[in-house]
């Protein structure tokens, strides 16, 4: 298990001020500990480009995660998905529209229409 806080260069994630708070709000909401669980980001098969990314609270990281802490928040990452979005960040937007989580990722090449998958 590796722990980095604000990673520089491509080296891990980074995650903006206003992500991390609304992660956080959620997390607290669920009545997690933001001291020991965390917000996994991790990319799966799947849509139109080939890959698409998740999200889900996990209570602790596992063994191999790369861990990456922002503003309060604990990302946990997987080794294989770190593959794809080393150098990513992890934005949120309100609004009517592009009300969500988003990841900024360095390494995609095309994305489909829609922007819910990518190819690296």
């Amino acid at each position: 298990m590796s722990t980095t806080d604000e990673p520089t260069g491509r080296a891990g994630i980074s995650v903006t001020e206003t992500a991390a708070a609304e992660a956080l709000s959620l997390l607290e909401g669920e009545g997690l500990d933001t001291g020991i669980a965390g917000l996994r980001l991790y990319v799966q098969q799947g849509g139109c480009a080939g890959l698409s990314y998740g999200m889900r609270f996990d209570h602790e990281p596992e063994e191999d995660d790369t861990i990456v802490e922002h503003h309060g928040l604990r990302v946990f990452v997987d080794p294989a998905s770190m593959n794809y979005i080393e150098g990513s960040r992890l934005d949120y937007e309100g609004g009517l529209q592009g009300e969500g989580f988003h990841v900024e990722n360095p390494n995609v090449v095309s994305e489909c229409g829609c922007g819910e998958s990518f190819r690296t």
